[in-house]
């Protein structure tokens, strides 16, 4: 028989790993992105002031660690700074203050360290709002995020991303631009790409994004969930074949799931797009080990 004084010592040293064991099981990133639709009382029942308690639920009980998010007005944005657990970036796309629709990103700030962040433009002229190419209704914004997770010590960049809805030139040479920042931004750094790209997977501009990034539906691990399109309409009998969100990640991310997600409360969807998200853990050396 085991002798008392064994036993405890084992006791001890389950005890003592405990902690470690719980934390190191934890290492794993629920990343989303999720376009809020625009505050418009032409929505009428499917405003924002009706669906906003909706939206930041469906965040929480998901347990988004990080989201980019898109079209979201400043009340907006204010709306889902309401969840203290978050904090957020991003600038508005009209003057590069406040005005017009953000591509924010929000981040656990238990969780996370901001190290840097910035925005761009979808134009010829990334550094100030501008119209890009043969865009004609919207400034078009990235905004980023360096982030360190407090959890892991490891460090990525989170870009959250808003194509235009119309031109087509635009949407190819926006693409280009996006995956040109990523390089002079992040450099050969881990990186994330997630948004609104407004685009099918078989447009040309879907197909550069793939050409340096992996899109996160190709290569999950676990099968799928949820149906291939994201776009909606606020319509809860929507076919959902229109696929038009997307979250790209460099070879460093495995992706463990990726799923669209079809929650929705009488009836009704917290927006006219689906949020998507992953689970998934970035794969680096210590520094130990370098």
């Amino acid at each position: 028989m085991m002798s008392l004084r064994r036993h405890m010592s084992l006791l001890a040293l389950l005890f003592a790993l405990a902690p470690a064991a719980f934390a190191q099981r934890d290492t794993t990133l629920n990343i989303a992105t999720y376009n809020l639709r625009m505050n418009t009382e032409r929505d009428g029942l499917n405003a924002w002031p009706h669906r906003r308690e909706l939206v930041k639920s469906l965040v929480r009980y998901h347990d988004f660690d990080v989201f980019a998010t898109q079209e979201a007005l400043p009340d907006q944005v204010a709306d889902m700074a309401g969840m203290a657990e978050y904090a957020h970036v991003g600038r508005g796309r009209d003057d590069g203050r406040s005005a017009g629709e953000h591509s924010a990103i929000f981040y656990k700030r238990q969780r996370f360290e901001l190290l840097r962040a910035g925005d761009f433009w979808l134009s010829q002229t990334p550094e100030r709002p501008s119209l890009g190419w043969d865009a004609t209704c919207c400034h078009r914004i990235v905004s980023w995020a360096q982030l360190l997770d407090l959890r892991t010590g490891r460090k990525f960049f989170f870009f959250s991303v808003h194509f235009d809805h119309e031109g087509q030139v635009a949407q190819r040479e926006s693409a280009k631009l996006v995956l040109r920042k990523v390089r002079e931004i992040a450099g050969a750094e881990t990186v994330i790409v997630a948004g609104d790209f407004n685009s099918g997977p078989e447009t040309e501009q879907i197909g550069t994004m793939k050409s340096q990034l992996a899109d996160a539906f190709d290569v999950s691990a676990k099968p799928r969930y949820g149906p291939a399109g994201t776009f909606n309409g606020f319509k809860i009998d929507s076919p959902l074949d229109e696929r038009i969100d997307y979250i790209f990640v460099s070879p460093k991310v495995k992706v463990l799931s990726y799923a669209a997600l079809t929650d929705s409360r009488h009836g009704r969807f917290p927006s006219d797009h689906l949020p998507v998200v992953i689970k998934a853990w970035i794969d680096v050396q210590s520094p130990a080990t370098k």
